[in-house]
């Protein structure tokens, strides 16, 4: 059974990270919405016009908010994930300054109790919160990742929309579609070169359509047309498929390239595998380097915003009253370089540190202070 103080700590503490995170997610929509508020308009006025209404303010206005929304409740999720350290600590400032200011912490030690005991609830309910986050990164994020790299023009669409791209595969070969549908995996216009080793079109591939089967792409009405050594072109012959390492979810990544952040570690786990069946290139190299951060960067956030929170305990868990204003400002340097130190170090990458090692740099700097922090608490 929970004690009744333990209940006490921790629902004061979990509603004032709901209260936190429900004002700054309400805040930066609403300040996106005022600077951009006449692209909302022009938006959703010609949303009107496309389905054939006229526009109006009646019209236009509530279309524009629902706009507003539209694009931003996904990306609330992420939010979440970004402000979740601050709000952490911000709550375990507002919590500990009502005890200190209703005289709480008092009336606990005069009870026999040590202060931890009002430290150990808020600990508990960071560990509840830290997992949520990782849940939600884990399994939500991954089916929101589509509608998180909408901008404000396609607000109001489901899809990843259409794109038009050139890439290379493995082999060098250079791809080009005309129209590609992220969704499902289809090309109207596709073109393929491929080239000798002095970047020379040695046969050319074109087809009206193609789709992806699993293993390569299925042409439809594909046909090649090759170069002899002197130069001529060669009739072309009939192609049905063709594959490459470019499937799907290579050209979305290549397409979008912030959707690598918004993966599983599972889908991320699978890129690394297949980069690392690629030829030894630096891009190569580069790209599996960058999923590794994305990949373990998650634990070491994770490490890092319990230590950090750790680390200020000590500014706000005090035996005698204190400003909790002066111990706010105290404390903001401390809370702020190592949050900015993890995003930093899990974006960049540190010469010398392999990449899985790097991210954790901001939590080995933190772990001493947060020990000194615990063992400075005058309970």
């Amino acid at each position: 059974m929970i004690p009744t103080l333990d209940r006490y700590v921790a629902k004061m503490f979990l509603a004032n990270a709901a209260l936190l995170l429900a004002f700054l997610c309400t805040l930066i929509v609403a300040v996106d919405f005022a600077l951009q508020f006449d692209e909302y308009v022009k938006l959703a006025a010609a949303a009107l016009r496309a389905a054939g209404h006229e526009p109006s303010r009646l019209r236009t206005g509530p279309l524009a908010v629902m706009l507003v929304l539209d694009l931003w409740w996904p990306r609330l999720f992420v939010l979440a994930g970004y402000l979740l350290p601050v709000i952490l600590v911000g709550a375990m400032g507002f919590t500990c300054a009502h005890m200190v200011r209703h005289r709480e912490l008092v009336g606990v030690l005069a009870g026999g109790m040590s202060l931890w005991r009002v430290a150990r609830p808020m600990l508990v309910a960071t560990l509840a919160l830290v997992t949520l986050q990782a849940a939600n990164r884990e399994f939500l994020l991954p089916k929101l990742a589509p509608l998180l790299t909408r901008d404000k023009k396609e607000a109001g669409s489901r899809t990843l929309g259409v794109a038009r791209d050139f890439a290379t595969d493995s082999r060098g070969r250079l791809i080009y579609a005309r129209r590609i549908d992220l969704d499902t995996g289809a090309i109207d216009g596709f073109w393929a070169w491929e080239r000798d080793e002095h970047g020379l079109m040695t046969r050319r591939i074109q087809a009206d359509r193609a789709e992806w089967d699993g293993r390569a792409w299925r042409l439809t009405n594909g046909r090649a047309l090759s170069r002899s050594a002197e130069g001529a072109r060669v009739g072309g012959q009939r192609v049905d498929a063709l594959e490459t390492d470019l499937d799907p979810t290579a050209l979305r990544l290549r397409r979008f390239e912030g959707l690598a952040a918004n993966l599983s570690t599972r889908q991320l786990t699978e890129l690394i595998a297949r980069s690392e069946r690629l030829p030894e290139t630096p891009m190569n190299r580069r790209r599996a380097e960058s999923f590794e951060r994305i990949r373990w960067g998650r634990v070491a956030s994770m490490a890092t915003t319990i230590l950090v929170l750790v680390a200020c305990l000590p500014f706000f868990l005090r035996k005698e009253p204190a400003s909790m204003v002066r111990q706010s400002l105290l404390a903001a340097p401390l809370a702020i370089g190592g949050f900015a130190a993890s995003v930093l170090a899990s974006s960049l990458a540190i010469p010398g540190l392999p990449a899985q090692v790097g991210v954790f740099v901001p939590a080995m700097l933190m772990l001493p202070l947060a020990i000194g922090a615990a063992g400075s608490v005058r309970s």
